[in-house]
């Protein structure tokens, strides 16, 4: 009898243990089931490959094509589905502005330059590039960079006043009003973080007679360019900036000293 216990004993065990474990490796708590992936709709779009400086000419190694969602692709984007061969149409083209690795590319900042010159191609339709010497004295410090606006003041005597008053006059003007800085000496851009640009010459766009007048200033007397503040660069001082910048609109007058102002039309 007690050998027939310690077997029935013994079958309990171990089917108490087989139990156990099968208990052991059940989940009790099973995991949910992964939320399905929502489906997004993606076009190829042409980006940037490198940074791109303004006046580069793009070569086919320096741009790409790219996955981009398609609800954020803005029609501007050069797309792959509608221009398969964009990677060959802009090859050669120069950026009328600088690019970051990763920006979209957009046909607006690049230009077919035909054979001209980078400045040429980078030039608004209307616009003209002309120079006029500066120095740390004349070009706020260096601090002037291109891209920046500035204000171009004439600093000259006024014989005739000096005739009248039998004293010397001078005389300063703002002649041309949120100019356009295009180059200092052959720098078109920001590089490398450089905060100061110390150059003999600036590079200003113009229209057609802010031009003549700044060619015709340069030999009355001394030119100086004022930086305008951030803020300010896309503030239109007057309705008319190309005929009203022609005017004169106010003078200062320095009398040893004495400073009076006077207002022609």
């Amino acid at each position: 009898m007690k050998t027939a216990r310690l077997v029935v004993l013994g079958i309990a065990v171990a089917a108490g243990g087989v139990a156990a474990l099968l208990a052991a490796r059940s989940d009790p708590h099973p995991s949910p089931l992964p939320a399905p992936v929502a489906q997004i709709d993606t076009v190829e779009i042409l980006v940037a490959k490198i940074d791109i400086g303004m006046g580069q000419v793009l070569t086919a190694n320096d741009i790409q094509w790219q996955i981009w969602p398609t609800a954020a692709a803005s029609p501007n984007f050069i797309r792959r589905n509608q221009m398969p061969q964009a990677i060959e149409q802009v090859t050669g083209a120069i950026a009328r502005s600088p690019l970051v690795a990763g920006e979209p590319v957009r046909e607006a900042k690049l230009i077919k330059a035909g054979g001209s010159g980078f400045m040429a191609a980078i030039l608004p339709s209307g616009m003209r590039a002309i120079s006029t010497e500066i120095s740390p004295e004349t070009g706020a410090g260096g601090f002037i960079l291109p891209n920046d606006h500035v204000d171009v003041i004439l600093s000259r005597r006024d014989r005739e006043a000096e005739k009248r008053a039998g004293i010397d006059v001078h005389t300063s003007e703002i002649i041309l009003s949120n100019i356009r800085v295009l180059a200092i000496d052959q720098t078109v851009e920001e590089k490398n973080g450089q905060r100061v640009v110390v150059g003999k010459t600036a590079t200003l766009e113009l229209a057609p007679r802010q031009a003549e007048t700044l060619a015709l200033s340069r030999q009355l007397g001394s030119l100086t360019l004022a930086l305008r503040s951030l803020v300010d660069a896309n503030v239109q001082d007057t309705p008319d900036s190309e005929d009203s910048n022609a005017n004169r609109r106010g003078i200062n007058m320095v009398r040893f000293g004495v400073t009076t102002v006077t207002t022609s039309k």
